[in-house]
């Protein structure tokens, strides 16, 4: 099993709506992969459907460079659970992901992410269902609660007695957001149920966590602590998973295999150019002239267009 042979602490690439997708993700390999990456969450209910299933299968896209990988599903229906995760292993995962932490407005609303925290044995149906389908570890990801902090107490213990692989813990509540700080005095608390209750399920944390640096120095405070999740600090540093200090080369190396990895993806896909140029950001940025670079390649409308910007850029 994928969780027994990674060893502690293991850095994973928190899955992203919009961000993580099959070319993000080999960039970042290229640039030094975490220990485990996640797909992007992928609606059970899409998979379940003919209609849907198109769409579904193209998220869960992987590339060689993606293995280890855990596919990461979400939704309401328990029957949905088990047919989608029935089907994974056939599609090269190492493991399945369930998603009860996504703070998305149109995703709670439809009942799922994390949504399923008020619907506490919805919630539990959801993960009995797809851990009696696969052969694949079932992991969790969720929050510490919906609206309060303090619900942490009785939520975590639920989703314990299920004994999940993995259990990925979000140090804020779904009200919170990112907007206050993760709430890492609580982890002490947590490694407790989790010994108490389930010993055997990887405990994981994610909340502010940059790199790797970082990761070193909470894991020596919290030692029971198997992994580490990073989200938001790969938009700082895409090199976050090693000790590599980046240059402006460097980054524009990654920006223009990104370019080149998605012109590849949107030819056999047909996707939208525009979506590309939310992860300008990563790459251009804490250098003379970047604000202004970034601002000439958004007004770009594809990425002949962008590469003729950043060659003018190359060339003066």
């Amino acid at each position: 099993m994928i969780w027994e042979e990674l060893e502690k602490p293991f850095l994973i690439l928190a899955p992203m709506e919009g961000v993580t997708d099959i070319v993000f993700r080999q960039v970042i390999a290229k640039a030094g992969r975490p220990d485990l990456f996640f797909t992007e969450f992928t609606n059970v209910s899409s998979y379940a459907s003919e209609k849907g299933r198109n769409n579904a299968l193209e998220r869960l896209e992987i590339a060689p460079s993606d293995s280890p990988i855990i596919a990461q599903i979400w939704g309401k229906e328990p029957e949905h659970f088990a047919k989608t995760a029935g089907a994974l292993e056939s599609l090269g995962f190492s493991g399945v992901d369930i998603n009860f932490g996504c703070p998305d407005k149109n995703v709670n609303k439809a009942g799922g992410g994390a949504a399923m925290i008020k619907t506490p044995e919805l919630a539990v149906e959801c993960f009995r269902n797809a851990k009696a389908n696969t052969n694949l570890p079932v992991s969790i990801k969720t929050r510490l609660g919906w609206a309060k902090v303090e619900e942490f107490k009785e939520w975590i213990p639920r989703l314990l007695i299920e004994h999940p692989a993995a259990l990925t813990v979000h140090l804020r509540t779904k009200k919170e957001m990112s907007k206050v700080p993760a709430h890492y005095e609580i982890i002490p608390e947590i490694v407790k149920m989790r010994n108490e209750i389930s010993p055997e399920t990887k405990l994981i944390v994610n909340g502010d966590i940059r790199d790797r640096a970082q990761v070193v120095e909470l894991h020596e405070k919290y030692p029971e602590v198997d992994g580490f999740m990073i989200g938001r600090g790969v938009f700082a540093n895409p090199y976050c998973f090693t000790d590599h200090l980046a240059s402006r080369e460097d980054l524009m190396g990654l920006l223009n295999l990104h370019l080149d990895l998605y012109e590849e993806y949107s030819k056999k896909h047909q996707v939208s150019y525009e979506p590309l140029k939310h992860y300008y950001k990563i790459y251009i940025n804490n250098f003379p002239g970047a604000s202004d670079l970034r601002a000439k390649l958004m007004e770009t409308h594809s990425i002949p267009e962008a590469r003729k910007v950043l060659e003018n850029v190359y060339n003066s």
